[in-house]
Parts: structure tokens; C-alpha cells; sequence
């Protein structure tokens, strides 16, 4: 009788475990992402995104782990790093902007108050209002102009940088006298920030327009938005 020898069984390959640590590095670069271009946020956006991008590294190099969502978390931190540092830059220059406009306004002033006083005409003193406003309210409105100017913020916008505790520290009566008195064409802001979305994000209309209108973000009004987002491709 003829005896069959079976062949030993091929030991099965362990199959790859799911990757907590990439899934961490994912839902942290999503967060990263979401703020990275938004000025102030952008610095936490900065620190999540180096999070994000070591996790990613780490959930990468383990064995028998999948990799799939360890390489979108890097991924995803490194955009974040990269926008977050352009917008501290952009917003850096806009506050030196600020500071040199504040600077060179402050000789003129100095020769102004030189100058031989003439003796008040019955107009000036009937209209004394401007010289009654506090120091600290003119400086705030000429910042709240700056950043009209420069960063093309809203009304909102500009009175959460003018009161926040890491920017301008205004008091909350200086900053509304400063968004009440601004020369801005609010609608103009809107598109122009708009369009700053569409040309480095690629971002959609609808996506765009929810940017704007969010309260953590620019919060432009919903008729401002509607108008940034019907006149993007004027």
C-alpha cells in the first residue's frame, strides 16, 4: 500500500490592523486645514499640522499597519503648515503696515501742535466734535482703516481683531467707534477676500460663500457674501 505524505500548509500572512495613529494624523490635518488660512487660528492651524505630519510619520513606519490614512494626515498637515506660515506672513506685513503708517503719521501731528495756535473761528467752535474723541478711539479707527485697506476685512471682522486679547486690545467702545466711522465698501471687501479664496484655495462658490458668513472666520453678512459670490468672475 502506498502512503501519501500531504504537503504542509503555506503559514497564512497576518492580515494589515487598522492604523490609529493615521486616522489621529487624519482627523488632525483636516482641522489644521480648516483654519490654516484664517488669521490668529492659523497659529493653531500651525501646531496641528506639525502634529499631524509627525503622527502620520509615525502611523507610516509601523508594520502591518495600513498606511492609507497615515499619508492623507501627512499630507494634509503639511498643506496646513504651508498656508498657516504664508497667512502669519501676510498678516505680519499688514500689521507692520499698520505700524509704519502709525509712525510716519506721528511727525506730522508733532509739527502740527508747533504751529502758532490761530484763534478759533466761530465755525470751529461750533464744531468741536473731532476734538473731543479719546486718542485711543482715533488710533483704533485708523487700524480698523488699515485693515480695510490692506486685508479687505468685515465690519465684524475687524471688530473681533480690534477688541481680541492676542491683537489690537481695544476696548469694546473704541473698536465700535472705529467700525462705525471706517471708510469701507463692505461689499468690495467681501469680493476681494473672495477672490483671494478662489485664486490660492480653489475653493467653490458655495464653499466660499460659507467662509464668509462663518463666525470663526470672516463673518461677512449673508447679502455681502451673496454679492462676493455673484461677481467672482467679473
Amino acid at each position: 500500500m502506498t502512503n501519501y505524505q500531504t504537503a504542509p500548509a503555506a503559514s497564512p500572512t497576518s492580515p494589515k490592523r487598522s492604523n490609529p495613529l493615521g486616522l489621529t494624523a487624519l482627523i488632525i490635518g483636516i482641522v489644521a486645514v480648516i483654519g490654516c488660512a484664517i488669521p490668529i487660528v492659523n497659529f493653531v492651524s500651525i501646531f496641528l499640522g506639525v502634529v499631524a505630519v509627525i503622527l502620520g510619520i509615525i502611523g507610516l513606519v509601523q508594520k502591518n499597519r495600513t498606511r492609507g490614512l497615515a499619508i492623507a494626515g501627512t499630507i494634509l498637515g503639511g498643506i496646513a503648515l504651508i498656508v498657516g506660515i504664508a497667512t502669519a506672513s501676510i498678516y505680519a506685513a499688514a500689521v507692520s503696515s499698520v505700524s509704519d503708517a502709525l509712525e510716519t503719521s506721528a511727525p506730522a501731528a508733532t509739527e502740527d501742535a508747533a504751529a502758532p495756535a490761530e484763534e478759533p473761528s466761530e465755525e470751529a467752535s461750533e464744531d468741536t466734535s473731532s476734538s473731543d474723541v479719546p486718542a485711543e478711539y482715533t488710533s483704533a479707527l485708523r487700524s480698523a482703516q488699515n485693515y480695510s485697506d490692506v486685508m479687505h476685512m468685515s465690519k465684524e471682522g475687524i471688530r473681533g481683531q480690534l477688541t481680541s486679547d492676542v491683537a489690537d486690545k481695544f476696548s469694546a467702545e473704541a473698536a465700535g467707534y472705529a467700525v462705525d466711522n471706517v471708510k469701507a465698501d463692505w461689499n468690495a471687501n467681501a469680493l476681494a477676500t473672495a477672490k483671494n479664496y478662489q485664486e490660492t484655495m480653489s475653493m467653490s462658490p458655495e464653499a466660499i460663500r460659507d467662509q464668509l458668513t462663518s463666525d470663526v472666520a470672516d463673518k461677512f453678512t449673508p447679502e455681502e457674501a451673496d454679492y462676493a459670490v455673484q461677481h467672482l468672475n467679473d
